[in-house]
């Protein structure tokens, strides 16, 4: 399987690239919070100044345009799909150990937190999370407003888009600033706090 890219092929269309690369996987780095697009960044330029680009491919965080009305205006707003966290597409050890030369680069980026997974080793996305995180989830007119919110604080909720999804837990913060919920969900057996916007949960 694979998706259209913004890249133009040789008859003037888009060309695909498969969800995956041969030999790699998607996984999920944490990152300071509104240090996505920086840390991104970081890593693309040190991929190509220490040549890992066989080990490393996409590092990417997904975005999508969103409608807003203000003032009796609607304008497009750009907004993070998965605040805080950076998606990597990259290839680990036999092991499934990430390899010390990437880890090492990774790990010395300002503003990186750690990996997904579980006794060192990374956890790969599955390919029905991947597809949902290349693609848009929703389109900018059926986006819900922090007005229309099901729940508070304290209340059990479900994630129901991106890689948490199915995933219950209790509301811990609702930021209504900036849109997002922190939600305390269980990860390997922890109680984990993970940051995802207002529309990716629902009340149980």
């Amino acid at each position: 399987m694979s998706v259209a890219t913004d890249k133009p092929d040789a008859a003037g269309g888009r060309e695909e690239e498969p969800l995956v690369r041969p030999g790699m996987g998607w996984y999920v780095l944490r990152v300071a919070s509104n240090r996505e697009d920086q840390v991104r960044d970081a890593l693309d330029r040190k991929v190509k100044i220490e040549q890992l680009e066989s080990r490393v491919g996409r590092i990417l965080v997904p975005t999508q345009k969103e409608k807003r009305v203000k003032g009796g205006a609607a304008r497009i707003y750009e907004r993070k799909l998965y605040p805080g966290y950076v998606f990597v597409e990259m290839a680990t050890e036999s092991d499934g150990t990430i390899p010390e030369n990437v880890w090492f680069m990774i790990k010395e980026t300002s503003g990186v937190g750690d990996f997904i997974g579980s006794g060192g080793k990374p956890s790969p996305m599955p390919m029905h999370d991947v597809e949902k995180m290349l693609a848009s989830a929703i389109k900018p007119d059926e986006t819900p407003t922090l007005a229309n919110l099901s729940f508070k604080k304290g209340d059990k909720v479900k994630v129901r888009e991106g890689p948490f999804e199915n995933f219950e837990g209790a509301v811990d913060e609702i930021n209504t600033q900036k849109g997002t919920v922190r939600v305390i969900v269980t990860i390997f057996g922890r109680a984990t706090p993970i940051e995802i916007e207002y529309w990716q949960v629902e009340a149980i």
